[in-house]
């Protein structure tokens, strides 16, 4: 484990430096993602001057929902996304055979070798966000219950990681996953806009338990806004852990199927 630990913090020292390098590219991410969730936020805004709820939603909840959405897409940024957005290149021309050979995990090395800290600033603009949402709705949010929050952001950014990892393995198996990876980027964009508590009957299985995308910001901010059921909490908690297991068997499946540049 510390060998581990050591070794992320040199990728952080080292991306970091990499990244200073190259200071007006420093905080694209921010600039690019930060205008996106803005321009949803407004948008929301202008629907709720026309109506008072959006299923079971007030204005409030849906500000919290904007911002953790913000949050879980942030720590995305941050942390994971250009490693692993990186995976089904390297399985194309052979780059993951230097991965295999080293004496450290192939998927913790990938996970944490394109660190963005740019995209730190997103993390304060969806704090802020969220705070608006918590003054507007008028909601207590004692420390236990704050917690509480962060803990499910945290799971539902660990479930995100998840279905990132899930869909990046498929090119182990298939010739062109492009398709594929433009269905996970819609996916994640209608699940942006349309929060998980309007999905139904057959949406509602396909969203919430099949392609989790609907419980990731929904969960955490009717945590916040005190609208989440004790089933809701536990099912919450299932479908992470489950989709966490699939997600490391599944790599070590894809591996197994890897025919490398010298093979």
């Amino acid at each position: 484990m510390m060998r581990n630990l050591r070794f992320i913090f040199l990728l952080i020292k080292l991306k970091l430096s990499r990244m200073m390098v190259w200071r007006l590219s420093f905080f694209g991410a921010f600039l690019a993602d930060g205008t996106l969730f803005l321009v949803q936020l407004l948008t929301f805004q202008v629907i709720y001057s026309q109506v008072d709820a959006i299923g079971d939603w007030n204005r409030a909840q849906m500000i919290i929902f904007v911002g953790t959405f913000s949050m879980i897409n942030a720590l995305n940024m941050l942390i994971f996304f250009f490693g692993i957005l990186a995976i089904p290149e390297k399985i194309k021309n052979g780059d993951l055979d230097q991965y295999l050979t080293k004496p450290i995990n192939p998927l913790l090395r990938i996970t944490f070798e394109n660190l963005n800290p740019g995209s730190f600033p997103l993390v304060i603009l969806s704090v802020l966000i969220i705070l608006y949402g918590v003054q507007a709705g008028g909601f207590k949010v004692p420390f236990t219950l704050g917690l509480g929050y962060t803990f499910f952001v945290l799971l539902m950014t660990l479930l995100w990681y998840d279905m990132e990892v899930i869909f990046k393995t498929i090119p182990f198996l298939v010739i062109s996953a492009k398709g594929i990876m433009q269905m996970e980027g819609y996916l994640i964009e209608m699940n942006f806009r349309v929060p998980g508590i309007l999905f139904k009957g057959v949406f509602k299985i396909i969203f919430y338990f099949l392609l989790p995308y609907g419980i990731m910001s929904t969960i955490p901010t009717q945590l916040l806004s005190g609208s989440l059921t004790a089933p809701g909490l536990v099912q919450a908690l299932c479908v992470t852990v489950v989709f966490t297991v699939f997600t490391l068997r599944f790599w070590k499946f894809g591996l197994r199927h890897y025919r490398s540049a010298s093979s």
